[in-house]
């Protein structure tokens, strides 16, 4: 790591990817079930549901002779290996597994699970490829207002230490325009301004699991020449979806991850770490995870719909609902073994938790649209 100025794009970049010191990419490394818990690690009940959704794909399909399961951001490859315990017989025969993740394939993998750098040749996927919070790990820069309001790219060193750069301008103004809530107030050439009118929320929750959704009540919105306020720039976001949507030929693509909508951006970003299970300070030197909430609204595609994971789990068959007492009576391991897949069904599909990430679901193709539609609401 050096400690020269740039932006915590090519920051995050070196800090989380590095080829031989990157967070996730260091060798031997306990992977990201060491340093926070995601919806994979919470219950098998996710890569369950997950299981249920490629059975639909693959019936929408019409049960093609080779059916491609895509995992990008795979971790150490737990979803699809419990997505692989979960699929019948008949469906795990013809599956085609695969694994992107930028760090090396881990010891003891199931042979049959692919494991690939990059994502999959254009056009070449037909079947299910799910993301899980691997958006948040794209890296983006950060901007923050000056004293006159100006969106200025914020510059940072491998300690942390933060400094504003030159006005934001060209492609990155753009969005910011269209997508963060800008105000339009200012010269065109000196940057964007924030509009803190339409911002509110607050920067996530601490906690062991990663993405609490943020209070979107929490704080009023000051002057729009407010200094000091952050958003971070999803674009590479965006294209990074779109070019995990290219990869099907026919089929769906979902990801999920802790995000916000246009009119509802933090005033001050998202931008944290995490280290062994705690919320620490971004600091870019490998030594913790570096995230920030992803604008799904931004990603999403003109087929694309967008729901709660609270409403796409109960979709899927996951209900936290308790079990009847009579079957304590009845079978009192069964209620047992009932009323601990209820907590754990609850604790994805909490609307303050994790059931408030979001899920994009884009159908590459009409066989995969709707495929949830009957559960909008919840």
């Amino acid at each position: 790591m050096t400690n020269e100025w740039c932006g915590w794009r090519e920051a995050t970049e070196r800090a989380l990817y590095g080829p031989d010191d990157g967070f996730y990419t260091r060798p031997g490394g306990p992977g990201p079930a060491g340093h926070f818990r995601t919806s994979v690690h919470v219950s098998p009940l996710y890569a369950g549901a997950v299981a249920t959704l490629l059975c639909r794909v693959d019936t929408a399909l019409g049960r093609p002779d080779e059916l491609a399961l895509v995992d990008v951001g795979a971790g150490r490859g737990e979803l699809l290996t419990g997505v692989l315990a979960a699929l019948p017989d008949e469906v795990a025969a013809r599956l085609r597994p695969c694994a992107v993740e930028r760090a090396a394939r881990p010891p003891g993998l199931d042979a049959r699970i692919e494991w690939r750098g990059e994502l999959p040749a254009p056009g070449s996927v037909t079947g299910l490829l799910f993301a899980n919070e691997w958006l948040d790990n794209v890296p983006v820069d950060v901007v923050e207002t000056d004293a006159d309001g100006v969106a200025r790219r914020v510059l940072v060193r491998a300690d942390g230490t933060e400094r504003l750069g030159e006005p934001v301008d060209g492609a990155d103004a753009e969005w910011l325009s269209r997508w963060w809530a800008t105000s339009g107030a200012g010269d065109a050439a000196a940057g964007p301004a924030l509009d803190a009118d339409a911002a509110k929320g607050t920067a996530q929750d601490a906690g062991a699991t990663r993405g609490q959704a943020p209070d979107a009540d929490a704080l009023g919105a000051p002057a729009p020449t407010t200094p000091g306020l952050r958003a971070e720039i999803g674009r590479p976001r965006d294209e990074a979806w779109a070019e995990a949507v290219r990869t099907l030929r026919a089929g769906l693509a979902v990801t999920a991850d802790y995000a916000h909508e246009r009119g509802d951006r933090p005033l001050f970003g998202t931008l944290t770490g995490f280290r062994d299970g705690r919320e620490v300070a971004p600091v870019p030197d490998g030594s913790c995870d570096i995230t920030a909430h992803v604008a799904l609204d931004a990603c999403a595609g003109p087929s694309a719909r967008r729901l709660t994971q609270r409403a796409a789990l109960r979709a899927l068959g996951v209900d936290g609902r308790r079990p009847p007492l009579a079957l304590a009576v009845t079978d009192p391991s069964g209620y047992v073994r009932a009323l601990s897949g209820a907590g754990a069904a609850a604790e994805l599909t909490d609307p303050a938790g994790l059931g408030g990430f979001g899920w994009l679901l884009e159908p590459v193709g009409e066989a995969c649209a709707g495929l949830l539609r009957a559960v909008d609401a919840g």
